[in-house]
């Protein structure tokens, strides 16, 4: 069964469409306007093996938060979707990225419950034109829409630059940890509980 959703969201502030493909081969078409989130994009679809499509028009002319935080939210939408009822896949995932100084550590669970926990302290507040606030309102917006429950730690690193990229490269490595099929358990929701709805 193909695990591949799109979901558009459009507001007054921004037109945003997404085509996530959860086995896919980590190609990634990327055009939100906002190079640096295209670059971090690119990683996730590159070192979790998906294949993604990101477009999105917003109003940049004000500033990149409102285009950030629904790309993140439209993404989430999409993951929920491509998901579906979650049988037969690992659940948790865990990954240790580093790059160069930098050193982050992500654990998940596709759990149904929306939970994130933020640890990164990034020393500048821009990356090139980006806010480097926007990485915690990107990873809110996309855990509260897929209800996952992540935790992003920082265990290392000075370049700001270097600690994103870092997150996203981890946050990929173990969400395909996390959504690819576990051979002993096909056909079975992972819990305990027989449901993963929160």
């Amino acid at each position: 069964m193909q695990r591949i959703a799109t979901v558009t969201r459009q507001t007054q502030e921004t037109h945003v469409q997404v085509t996530w493909n959860l086995d896919g081969q980590g190609k990634c078409q990327a055009d939100t306007g906002i190079p640096f989130l295209d670059h971090m994009l690119h990683q996730l679809a590159a070192h979790g093996l998906f294949d993604l499509t990101v477009q999105a028009q917003g109003d940049l002319h004000i500033d990149d938060h409102h285009t950030n935080e629904d790309v993140g939210i439209t993404l989430g939408q999409a993951l929920a979707q491509a998901l579906g009822d979650k049988k037969g896949i690992h659940r948790f995932g865990h990954f240790l990225a580093p790059l160069d100084e930098a050193l982050i550590q992500v654990a998940l669970d596709c759990s149904g419950r929306p939970h994130l926990s933020y640890g990164l302290h990034i020393p500048t507040q821009r990356v090139g034109a980006y806010d480097t606030q926007l990485v915690r309102e990107f990873f809110v917006a996309l855990v509260n829409h897929s209800a996952i429950t992540l935790h992003i730690r920082q265990l290392a690193g000075i370049n700001s630059h270097h600690i994103i990229e870092a997150t996203f490269k981890a946050f990929a490595r173990a969400l395909r940890q996390a959504v690819d099929y576990d051979p002993r358990r096909m056909g079975q929701i992972p819990s305990s509980k027989g449901s993963l709805c929160g």
